[in-house]
């Protein structure tokens, strides 16, 4: 199947999308258009879902010409896809039901039932049992590689007709006549870093659909454009972030407890500092281990990638990790905020689902199954309305209002209405502390049966303190054996990028950012990424003595600058399809 996909992109490439040569072709031609009738832009398991069940619906109507397209702006399917990750299968085993039977021929090979798990709270030498919310409970779960299960994923919607091209990078909405989306369209490739057509220009193309579903993940790129077009969160609060950092081991075999599940709460974050590691053990002798740092920090000199290198020097981890193999490594960021965060998720011509949406379970630490669910639901959603257009004496923009109501009758709405007070109680006096005795309150006594609804505090940018009035940190040096420097650990995502092309992290006047930003947090920006992208430099010529500089090739897509930098001027733009990491075992 990956084969015909690599085959089908480059046809695609080749037939419609060919190089155009001639200097004086610029930009504003016409691109070429593909009509269908429902465009996906997103490979994760939301996105994939629901253009397997749309093809499902359509396949059991006999309605077999109903065209599915999906564009993922990775080089190949689960190469952007980084999660913990323990799967719960009440989605996947509506999906797929025989995803796991040994009488299919085509079972996921890739995962590891859950056979342990322990709960702990960190000091700086010591680990303390503590009681795992029911929520917390992982019986009955598998621990995957999300990237290999994505992969899977895409191989069984390719069979039942779902039109999957990676390398494609979906850039530009595209609105019709009545204001309502129309689909998307890719980007242009060969264009130098100077804004000019190169000799390799080749003019992106666009895709016309009756619904698009935007299945971007985290704070996508053109998820918040739709957002505030629309102005889809007017009935919602604010969203809180947080940034997931990850690593994948192989152990020595006496270290390896296959199927244990492991998180923790407490150091090496402050009491002022929301998240928490895990530690799951999967396949043979793999061990996935991460951190999740709330972006709502309030110190600047905090660095997400220091504490999570610290970490793993605690005894707890250490024990496990030494004498092993970093594998691979990446970072992304995820919605914290929950329930009360919720937007509108339908609007004309299309929706948002899974990810994108922030169906993530805060608390649970779980959200593929919610993804998953919310994509056959807009899947559902759109088929019918596409259907009932189709018979319509007065066609038009296809409204999704069936996805809205499925999802306010859902398990999805159930599971986070139920814990939407455990995050936004972290905001409080008592900080770590007090929320951790919220939640306890609310996860084994109140059950979220309690009539308020918390609220969040402030925008994740708006956390930030001036560094005057924060204390600076110190991290410890790598050690290169449990702890590594930050460009070795780039170098294990595979990430990649044209040097040649406009830089894709769009910051409109580098010298006056660095104006702004330096004197008030003295370089957050290196701090915050974690992929050393951004630098400031010793510059004598410069009014402040430094020079802000943006190294994009080094970007691993986790979107945190656009959501951390204080001024809101770091806007994060897909960059060439096909670019960026390529995560292994992740």
């Amino acid at each position: 199947m990956a084969a015909t996909r690599r085959a089908a992109t480059t046809l695609l490439h080749t037939r419609i999308a060919a190089p155009i040569r001639a200097a004086s072709i610029l930009r504003g031609a016409n691109r070429e258009a593909d009509e269908v009738d429902v465009c996906i832009i997103g490979g994760g398991p939301a996105g994939l879902s629901a253009a397997i069940r749309l093809k499902q619906l359509a396949n059991e109507a006999g309605n077999e010409d109903f065209r599915v397209l999906l564009l993922e702006k990775g080089g190949d399917m689960g190469a952007h896809t980084l999660a913990g990750a323990v799967l719960e299968p009440t989605a996947i085993n509506q999906l797929l039901p025989d995803w796991l039977s040994d009488e299919n021929p085509n079972r996921f090979e890739g995962a590891t039932a859950v056979t342990t798990e322990k709960m702990r709270f960190l000091t700086e030498k010591k680990s303390f049992w503590l009681p795992e919310p029911p929520q917390m409970r992982n019986h009955g779960n598998y621990i995957v590689s999300l990237s290999e299960m994505v992969k899977w994923m895409a191989d069984r919607a390719e069979e039942v007709g779902v039109e999957i091209y990676p390398g494609f990078a979906a850039s530009e909405v595209l609105y019709g006549p009545d204001g309502g989306v129309k689909g998307v369209a890719t980007n242009d490739l060969g264009i130098g870093r100077d804004g000019k057509p190169k000799d390799s220009f080749q003019r992106g193309m666009e895709f016309h659909a009756k619904a698009t579903l935007f299945a971007e993940g985290c704070h996508g790129s053109l998820t918040k454009q739709i957002i505030k077009k629309f102005d889809l969160r007017r009935d919602s609060q604010l969203q809180t972030y947080g940034l997931g950092l990850k690593e994948v081991w192989e152990v020595k075999p006496e270290s390896f407890i296959k199927g244990e599940v492991v998180h923790t709460l407490g150091w090496p974050l402050n009491k002022d500092t929301y998240g928490g590691g895990w530690m799951y053990h999967f396949g043979e002798n793999k061990v996935s281990i991460g951190l999740v740092v709330g972006l709502d920090y309030p110190n600047p000199y905090l660095s997400p990638y220091g504490e999570f290198q610290k970490m793993k020097h605690h005894p707890f981890f250490k024990s496990v990790l030494e004498g092993g193999t970093c594998l691979s490594y990446g970072a992304r960021t995820l919605n914290e905020g929950g329930f009360q965060s919720i937007p509108k998720v339908a609007f004309p011509g299309g929706a948002l689902i899974g990810c994108t949406a922030g169906f993530l379970n805060v608390p649970k630490i779980k959200g593929i199954h919610t993804a998953m669910q919310s994509g056959m639901l807009a899947a559902e959603a759109a088929y019918n309305a596409i259907v009932s257009q189709s018979t319509s004496s007065e066609p038009g923009t296809v409204m999704l209002y069936e996805y809205e109501d499925k999802l306010r009758n859902s398990s999805i709405f159930k599971e986070l209405r139920e814990v939407r007070n455990m995050r936004p109680a972290f905001h409080n006096p008592l900080g770590l502390y007090g929320g951790v005795l919220y939640s306890g309150l609310e996860a084994f006594v109140l059950k979220g049966k309690v009539p308020w609804t918390l609220k969040h505090k402030c925008w994740d940018h708006e956390a930030t303190q001036l560094a005057e009035k924060s204390e600076k940190i110190e991290y410890p040096k790598p050690d290169g054996k449990i702890s590594f420097d930050i460009l070795t650990s780039v170098s294990r995502t595979g990430t990649n990028h044209e040097e040649d092309q406009p830089v894709h992290l769009q910051v409109k006047d580098w010298d006056k950012h660095a104006e702004k930003e330096w004197p008030r947090f003295k370089g957050l920006e290196t701090r915050f990424c974690p992929a050393g992208v951004y630098e400031y430099v010793e510059d004598e010529s410069k009014p402040l003595g430094v020079r802000f500089q943006i190294n994009a090739q080094n970007c691993i897509h986790c979107k945190t600058c656009d959501i951390k930098a204080p001024s809101q001027d770091i806007n994060w733009t897909t960059p060439q399809g096909g670019e960026g990491p390529k995560y292994f075992m992740t």
